[in-house]
């Protein structure tokens, strides 16, 4: 009351305000009770609740893992009267591995031990001999080789509605009248009675047009040639490697048939 009373009388000095600041504080310590100024204050150093929570909601740095390859790598590459497909699969077992050809279709499944199981089924660019296909499982790769039913140049493996026009051979001549016989020189020979036989079969009703027509004038014309027209053909075929037919023997059957490069 003192204190209070020094401050009425004399306002201009701040130590009265001061000591009964002091003696209020005093007092509210000895109660257990803090002044309402003090129960305000709240200290910059204190995280706030909701401030703690959403850092413990950080999750931790993840490696993200790289999104996995084909198991294996494969290419082909072809002959006249074959399609050789290479999968490069190193220390596969043979009996792991399952080969099944169709007319149209490859199927290759490999199931080794400890490793994912590989799955590889084209629909292939040109029509194949099932009976004639065979492959070997090597130390290093799976080699499948595929006969072709038709001798046309795969532009790919596969078959696509957009794939390139398969490249043109040339005809050279007409055929010629006698029917000699001759004794192949070539340790493959391609069928070509029964390759012609079996496309009789599966494009009796079919309508041809585009490339499937180019090919079916060529059997044509090999269907309607004598026995020299008709190794003439083979011997240009072979040698051009699918470039060049021709059905003039006199002329091819005294040299080798070079390639010819596409128009």
């Amino acid at each position: 009351a003192a204190l209070e009373t020094g401050a009425a009388l004399a306002p201009e000095e701040s130590r009265f305000s001061k000591l009964i600041k002091e003696c209020e504080e005093r007092i509210a310590e000895e109660n257990g009770e803090l002044p309402k100024e003090t129960l305000d204050v709240v200290p910059t150093n204190v995280v706030p609740v909701k401030d703690v929570s959403s850092v413990k909601d950080v999750p931790d740095p993840m490696t993200v893992a790289a999104p996995t390859k084909s198991t294996y790598r494969h290419e082909f590459y072809q002959k006249p009267e074959e399609v050789v497909v290479t999968i490069f699969a190193k220390g596969i077992p043979p009996e792991c591995v399952k080969v099944d050809y169709g007319e149209q279709i490859l199927s290759v499944a490999v199931n080794a031990p400890g490793k994912d199981a590989y799955h590889f089924q084209p629909r292939l660019f040109g029509k194949i001999i099932p009976d004639k296909c065979r492959y070997d499982v090597l130390s290093t790769k799976i080699e499948i080789r595929l006969a072709k039913a038709e001798p046309i140049h795969w532009t790919s493996l596969e078959f696509s509605m957009e794939v390139a026009v398969p490249q043109r051979i040339n005809v050279s001549s007409v055929a010629a009248n006698q029917r000699p016989s001759y004794p192949s020189s070539k340790p493959k020979r391609v069928d070509w009675d029964k390759i012609e036989a079996q496309v009789k079969k599966e494009e009796k009703d079919e309508k041809l047009d585009g490339d499937a027509a180019l090919n079916k004038f060529f059997r044509d014309i090999y269907q309607d040639a004598d026995e020299d027209a008709r190794r003439a053909m083979q011997k240009s075929f072979v040698e051009s490697n699918g470039t060049v037919l021709s059905t003039n023997w006199k002329e091819v059957g005294v040299k080798k048939v070079e390639g010819s490069p596409p128009d």
